[in-house]
C-alpha cells in the first residue's frame, strides 16, 4: 500500500484548492490515498509525486478529471432535506408563474451530482402544472465537476433504496422499473434536465440570462470563507432579483459580508 509524505499531501491539496476551490483538510489525508490507491497501482507508480507528475504532465486534462471524481464525495438521494422542496414547491414556483411574463423560467441545480436535484425539481414542476404548461420552458440547468457522476446522472437509473423516500405516486408515474432493483426516469421528466460540466470556482459564469432559483446545497461544505463568498456574490449576481439560493442546511451565508436576504434555513434571496 502506498503511502503519502506531508509533501506530497500538500502538492495535491494546493492543485485541487487552486483549480477546483476545493479545500482538503489534514484530516482527509486518509480518504485521498483510499481513493487514489488504485490509480497508483493500475499505472504501476512508486510513489504519489510520481502520480502528482502525471496530473500536471497531461495536456488532455483526462488525469486532473479522474482525480477530482475520485476524490469528491457525491452523496445524495432523492428528497435530501425535504424542507427546500416543499417550500419550493408551496411558495417559489407559484410565485414564479404568476410573476415570469415570458414563461421562461431559468432553474439552476449547481453542484447536481448524480442528478436526483433536478429530477426532483422536475417532478415537482410536472406536477405543478398537470400537461398544461403550454409555452412555458421550464427545464433547468445541472451542472457538476464530476464527469463520472454527470454520465449517471444522465442515464437516469437509480436502486430502490435511491428513490424510496419519494411520494408513492411519483414513483409510479415518473419512473419505470427495470428490474428488481432499477428503476429509470420517464423520458418527460430526463428530458426537462439539461446535464453539463462545470467548474463553480473556474472564474466569472458564462450565462447570459440570470436565474430565477438556484440550488446549490452541499457543495460550499469543501470550500474556504474566502472561496465561499466569492461564489456567493457570483450566485447573486447571476440571480433575477426577487430571485431564491438554496444552500445545504450544514452551510450559511454572512449577512454582514452578503447582499442576500436571509428567508429560512439555507434559504436566501435576492431583494
Amino acid at each position: 500500500m502506498h503511502t503519502i509524505t506531508d509533501r506530497e499531501f500538500h502538492q495535491l491539496a494546493e492543485f485541487i484548492k487552486k483549480n477546483y476551490g476545493i479545500n482538503l483538510k489534514e484530516e482527509k489525508r486518509a480518504l485521498v490515498v483510499g481513493r487514489l490507491q488504485s490509480v497508483l497501482i493500475q499505472k504501476n507508480m512508486k510513489n504519489f509525486s510520481e502520480y502528482f507528475e502525471h496530473v500536471l504532465s497531461d495536456k488532455t486534462g483526462e488525469a486532473a478529471t479522474e482525480l477530482v471524481n475520485r476524490i469528491t464525495t457525491n452523496y445524495t438521494f432523492y428528497m435530501r432535506e425535504p424542507d427546500h422542496f416543499y417550500y419550493f414547491r408551496d411558495v417559489v414556483l407559484p410565485y414564479l408563474v404568476k410573476t415570469v411574463r415570458d414563461k421562461d423560467l431559468r432553474i439552476w441545480s449547481a453542484g447536481c451530482s448524480s442528478g436526483e436535484e433536478p429530477y426532483t425539481l422536475a417532478m415537482i414542476i410536472d406536477e405543478h402544472f398537470r400537461g398544461e404548461k403550454a409555452g412555458w420552458d421550464t427545464r433547468i440547468l445541472a451542472t457538476d465537476i464530476s464527469g463520472r457522476m454527470l454520465e449517471k446522472a444522465k442515464t437516469g437509473i437509480y436502486d430502490y433504496d435511491s428513490i424510496a423516500k419519494l411520494p408513492p405516486q411519483w414513483r409510479l408515474n415518473y419512473f419505470s422499473r427495470l428490474d428488481d432493483n432499477s428503476y429509470s426516469v420517464a423520458d418527460k421528466i430526463r428530458n426537462e434536465v439539461i446535464f453539463r460540466k462545470f467548474n463553480l470556482v473556474d472564474g466569472s459564469f458564462p450565462f447570459k440570462r440570470k436565474f430565477h432559483v438556484i440550488f446549490c446545497r452541499n457543495v460550499m461544505i469543501y470550500f474556504d470563507a474566502k472561496t465561499k463568498d466569492e461564489l456567493v456574490e457570483r450566485f447573486y449576481n447571476a440571480l433575477e432579483y426577487g430571485g431564491y439560493l438554496f444552500i445545504g442546511h450544514s452551510e450559511s451565508i454572512s449577512r454582514s459580508r452578503s447582499m442576500f436576504r436571509y428567508i429560512l434555513p439555507a434559504v436566501y434571496r435576492k431583494i
